[in-house]
């Protein structure tokens, strides 16, 4: 069945556009308040955000949605991603939802939905609230039976003490100096109150949001800002997070920074090396660097890859009975802890490290060479498939024998506009770019 509103990871657009307008949000809380209350006599739904503007319009629409079938809305205010996926099972929720757009600018917004165990929904949960939005009949609660809605004051401090849990007692900050960027996003109080409440000497930045600043130059996806900030105040470490924190980069005492995959591979050999690694397997993305898969090799570990987008990690995983996954964007999954990305508790496991073996974060934070990877994206035209042309499909079989041992092809269309994405990994960086720019100029000519 096609998808018509939800995508890889909900529902998302621009704000005040279809779809991320009132009126969806409203029929959206009517439909998976519908969806959901079949569960319970007395069904109850947690809302976070991040700090975007448009948060409050949909946050609004949402409830008068829910509480207009009889759901019960806890309001959570802004609150990480992963905040939502513990409080949904904590609280013993029906439902989660948490609106945000993750690293996007402002003007963007989204909605994603999570179960009543805390992770996201299912893709045939999705579709038949999708079947739902479109039906004439509301079915609406009687007077006597609509839901109330609750501000929850404290629902960043639960979380916050969840996370410090996360690491052992015996490990402490003190006399570490941080730097920690919360892009102006939903960690902005809990990430540096948490760090600093085990013994860290905080510097926070990107901790003032207006409701437009989200994300702007600053966090994950701008860490200039911050590793400059790591050098200028001689700090031991800087923590770059998203806007709804569910990703981190880490950057380390000399300013360089480490991504999804450097983080990933330290967590895996740490955990392996106690025990801790589920199946010996870390679960990541067809995206994750090839020296990411060679270094696990080399520690007798196994690097097993997923479709892009956190949510198949997460499958992956729960099917396989593994505990570790993410992408090399920042997305890091520990199940043990969390049901989704958690920046601050993978950012927390960074820091044991750190703690337990004395090194400084650039001996940690390059466990691995990446070999060099190279991406380009070709355009084509609506309802146009290059990837159907036998001098596309010709060419592309000419690259993989061209790369051969050396390397690796990996190219797929996007799932949301007419795109493909064209990546290519090899130690022989002429190759590489040769092979890529063979295969794109064929592609070219169908754009």
């Amino acid at each position: 069945m096609t998808r018509k509103y939800f995508g890889t990871d909900g529902i998302r657009g621009e704000a005040n556009t279809f779809p991320m307008t009132a009126e969806l949000a409203l029929k959206l809380g009517i439909a998976t308040g519908r969806y959901f209350r079949k569960t319970t006599d007395k069904p109850r739904v947690v809302i976070g955000k991040d700090t975007r503007r448009s948060g409050y319009m949909l946050e609004n629409a949402l409830t008068a949605g829910f509480n207009s079938v009889g759901m019960d809305v806890l309001r959570l205010g802004p609150v990480p991603t992963p905040a939502v996926g513990m409080l949904t099972r904590s609280m013993r929720a029906d439902l989660g939802v948490m609106i945000s757009a993750s690293h996007n600018p402002y003007k963007d917004n989204g909605i994603k939905f999570f179960g009543p165990d805390g992770f996201k929904l299912s893709d045939e949960a999705e579709l038949a609230i999708e079947a739902m939005l479109d039906l004439d009949d509301l079915k609406l609660a009687a007077p006597e039976k609509i839901g109330r809605a609750t501000q929850i004051d404290d629902a960043g401090g639960r979380y916050l003490e969840f996370a410090k849990t996360t690491i052992p007692r015996r490990v402490s900050l003190d006399g570490l100096k941080i730097v920690v960027d919360c892009a102006n996003g939903a960690a902005y109080k809990v990430a540096p109150e948490a760090l600093w409440e085990l013994g860290a000497e905080v510097i926070a930045i990107g901790v003032k949001p207006d409701g437009f600043n989200i994300n702007l130059d600053c966090g994950s996806t701008h860490t200039e800002m911050a590793a400059a900030r790591v050098v200028a105040e001689g700090a031991d470490l800087g923590i770059c997070l998203d806007g709804d924190a569910d990703r981190v980069m880490i950057i380390d005492e000399k300013g360089n920074v480490a991504d999804g995959d450097q983080i990933m591979g330290l967590i895996a050999q740490t955990w392996a090396a106690s025990g801790k690694l589920a199946g010996g397997t870390l679960v990541s993305t067809v995206m994750s660097n090839l020296g990411l898969e060679r270094h696990l090799e080399s520690q007798g570990l196994s690097l097993k890859r997923t479709a892009v987008g956190d949510r198949y990690v997460v499958e992956a995983m729960r099917a396989g009975k593994f505990n570790l996954g993410g992408e090399q964007s920042g997305h890091i999954v520990m199940t043990d802890y969390s049901t989704t990305g958690d920046g601050l508790i993978s950012a927390l496991q960074f820091l044991a490290a750190m703690v337990e073996t004395g090194k400084p974060a650039s001996e940690l934070a390059r466990v691995f060479e990446p070999v060099p990877q190279l991406l380009q994206n070709v355009r084509y035209k609506s309802g146009a498939d290059p990837l159907t042309q036998a001098s596309v499909i010709a060419a592309i079989c000419d690259g993989e024998n061209r790369l051969a041992a050396n390397g690796r092809l990996l190219i797929r269309k996007s799932g949301t506009e007419p795109l493909v994405r064209v990546m290519g990994e090899s130690e022989d960086e002429v190759l590489l770019k040769a092979v890529i720019s063979d295969i794109c100029a064929e592609m070219q000519n169908f754009a």
